[in-house]
């Protein structure tokens, strides 16, 4: 027991990252912490900020508090969680990176044939369906690939070419995007990928899919009318899918939407250890290393789907300003090379690759807050993972290029597209 509590205190109290601290020093820093007893205050001090425990503790309370902290500091302290912290991140970022310069100084014109993107899309359907059967099982989800120790989601890479797709569709047809026929043969393009994806099942995924279209359309130029006639058309799938498709669980975690709160143990149990740790945070945060929501476990998936909260939790309100501010600036860099493309294509894609981060990045903080469901969607550049990040840096990488030889592409394509062709 005393083990355990000099351990939790030199992880809360020094700020210490637990990767830091190799099993060497662990054990020496333990035995000199043996000599010295923590007293009862300070261990309930501990409680009550970790496990939200009321002040008046009985000794019944404190002994099962002072188990659970046991537990949780053991499990903090693992082999694998301990040595791999601070590099969780270096070798996907390593090889998003590199993809990302790769592609930058590839000239993308070819991707305007469309030879060339009927080949990526029917490949991408294909091996949407292949996960869907070869698929290794993820938290009841058959959407990962694995080869050895390489684990691949075929959905990042979809919304990649969704992107395309739609990119080139309507370069083509701005002229008469008007007609409400070529916005229902794009949605058929999307709804491909959406049902293969929605079937795995991953929904968050899929409604990231669903908005790239959307805000496609959008950009576009559709009217007032259609847009009226799109959102219809969205209810009524949407009542579709929930009287007829929806599993339960699906269904429990958009009920648990509209009050979070009502279910903690049990569905809302996510969304509500979340706000805990973006409420505690407070103005300037707990400090680097300091979150007892997230470096004691208590928030699921801190590395992942709630890394906004663990980030809230130890830099506070001021922290998530500046990163919405840099977030911000991203989107505004990415709008202003769009706008710089040489064709419609170019523009429509640098438009998509905003769409595509603003819906990561709005359905991300809006489940960490509790204001949407939680549907399993990353926040880009910062969630732990490979495959996401890589897409998100292969996505600016195309873009880049695009913007690199834009100046080189040939007029008798310029024109084409100005006549709609």
């Amino acid at each position: 027991m005393m083990k355990s509590f000099v351990r939790l205190w030199l992880f809360l109290a020094l700020a210490l990252p637990a990767s830091m601290v190799r099993a060497a020093d662990t054990d020496a820093i333990v035995l000199a912490g043996q000599q010295r007893m923590l007293s009862q205050r300070i261990v309930k001090s501990w409680c009550q900020i970790g496990l939200n425990v009321q002040p008046a503790l009985s000794k019944r309370q404190l002994d099962e508090a002072i188990r659970r902290f046991e537990d949780k500091c053991a499990e903090l302290y693992s082999q694998e969680k301990i040595r791999g912290f601070l590099h969780l991140y270096d070798g996907e970022e390593a090889v998003a990176v590199g993809v990302m310069l790769f592609v930058s100084l590839i000239d993308w014109h070819f991707l305007r044939r469309t030879d060339i993107l009927v080949y990526c899309f029917g490949l991408t359907i294909l091996v949407l369906v292949a996960v869907l059967f070869f698929g290794i099982d993820v938290n009841g989800s058959h959407s990962w690939f694995r080869f050895g120790g390489v684990s691949f989601q075929p959905s990042d890479l979809a919304k990649i070419v969704i992107l395309l797709i739609l990119s080139k569709y309507f370069s083509r047809r701005h002229i008469e995007i008007a007609d409400i026929r070529h916005i229902i043969v794009s949605g058929l393009y999307a709804f491909a990928i959406f049902i293969l994806i929605f079937l795995q099942p991953d929904f968050g995924s899929a409604i990231v899919i669903f908005l790239i279209w959307l805000g496609m359309v959008l950009v576009s130029g559709i009217s007032k009318k259609h847009l009226l006639l799109v959102f219809g058309v969205g209810f009524c799938v949407f009542a579709a899918l929930w009287f007829f498709v929806f599993a339960d669980y699906q269904k429990q975690r958009i009920v648990t939407f509209i009050n979070p709160l009502s279910d903690i143990r049990g569905a809302g149990y996510n969304a509500d250890q979340s706000v805990i740790a973006v409420g505690s945070g407070g103005f300037w945060g707990k400090g680097l290393g300091y979150g007892t929501q997230s470096r004691l476990n208590f928030l699921p998936e801190y590395e992942t789907d709630f890394i906004f909260a663990a980030f809230a939790e130890e830099w506070g309100f001021v922290g998530v300003v500046m990163l919405l501010i840099l977030y911000l600036g991203i989107i505004w860099r990415i709008v202003k090379i769009a706008m710089r493309g040489a064709t419609n294509f170019e523009v429509l894609f640098g438009l998509g690759v905003a769409v595509y981060f603003l819906c990561h990045i709005v359905i991300n903080i809006g489940m960490n807050l509790a204001l949407l469901p939680v549907t399993g969607i990353t926040l880009p550049f910062m969630s732990y993972g490979g495959s996401h990040l890589v897409a998100e840096f292969l996505a600016v990488g195309i873009l880049f290029g695009m913007n690199r030889y834009g100046r080189s592409t040939d007029r008798e394509a310029v024109k084409n597209e100005v006549v709609g062709v």
